[in-house]
């Protein structure tokens, strides 16, 4: 089986940390109810406070379909992404060991 992992750096806007982590609590919630998701969580640049990263992990690619397709995905996504500036930055990654 071949584990995946999305990090997902935020900048957010100055002023819309609070709302942004907010909403990240919310999706981080829900998201961990997944079957397929193994770890899920948002973590706070120490040197820039503006700088958020999810870090997720997920048993398979199909874990992550059906994870950018359900309800608080879609519905709270687009409400992080009128939160941040340009500069986020999304990557996926096997995990080799």
């Amino acid at each position: 089986m071949i584990m995946l992992k999305i990090i997902s750096k935020n900048v957010v806007k100055e002023g819309k940390v609070d709302e942004f982590k907010n909403l990240a609590k919310e999706l981080v919630k829900e998201s961990l109810k997944e079957e397929g998701c193994i770890s899920y969580s948002l973590n706070e640049d120490i040197n820039n406070k503006n700088v958020l990263t999810f870090i997720e992990e997920w048993k398979d690619k199909e874990a992550i379909e059906v994870h950018n397709s359900s309800k608080h995905f879609t519905s709270i996504v687009p409400k992080l992404k009128e939160l941040k500036e340009d500069g986020s930055e999304l990557n996926i990654y096997e995990i080799v060991f």
